[in-house]
């Protein structure tokens, strides 16, 4: 996807788009990725208090009205978007793991519920761009996670979505999940 004064397309789409995927999501994170975001937040000087959360696996923290505290409501923007999680980088791209035929399915969300969905499937070049960039940074995730993680988060239902693609998993993969 084209840059714009360092801003993707989809920055550009997320940031004037009224349904808030920062709310209410719980975006998987790596130790590694946890690093990053703690690098980046010291070198900026942005000060957030427990950015981090853990139940079935690590995730950004939440306010109390769910709002993701990588997220400014003042802005309307993510506080560390060149750094944010690869589920964040990889939406509307989302994905499930196939245990039996040992498969990563790829989804997209529906454009009821994101905005910058309709925009990337009504162009296709810049679908099949993002679509590789999307399947190359969750595949990382996928297996940068233990597998009690991706378990517990392949279990999370995402009905607002389609099935676009799938891939072989990687063999590291299937023999890190014992299939």
């Amino acid at each position: 996807m084209a840059e714009d004064n360092g801003k993707t397309c989809s920055f550009n789409v997320c940031s004037q788009c009224r349904l808030i995927c920062c709310q209410d999501a719980k975006p998987p994170l790596t130790r590694k990725r946890q690093k990053i975001i703690e690098k980046y937040l010291k070198e900026h000087k942005i000060h957030i208090d427990q950015p981090f959360a853990k139940e079935a696996y690590c995730h950004p923290a939440a306010d109390q009205r769910l709002f993701c505290r990588l997220f400014s409501k003042q802005t309307g923007k993510c506080l560390v978007h060149s750094v944010k999680p690869e589920t964040c980088v990889a939406g509307p791209v989302t994905f499930d793991v196939n245990f039996s035929t040992k498969k990563i399915e790829w989804f997209l969300k529906k454009s009821a519920i994101c905005a910058f969905a309709q925009t990337l499937y009504e162009d296709k070049a810049a679908f099949k761009e993002h679509f590789e960039i999307a399947k190359a940074q969750l595949t990382r995730l996928i297996c940068e996670l233990d597998a009690e993680e991706l378990r517990a988060i392949v279990k999370i239902e995402e009905p607002q979505t389609f099935k676009i693609g799938e891939d072989d998993l990687p063999a590291e993969l299937v023999e890190k999940l014992g299939l």
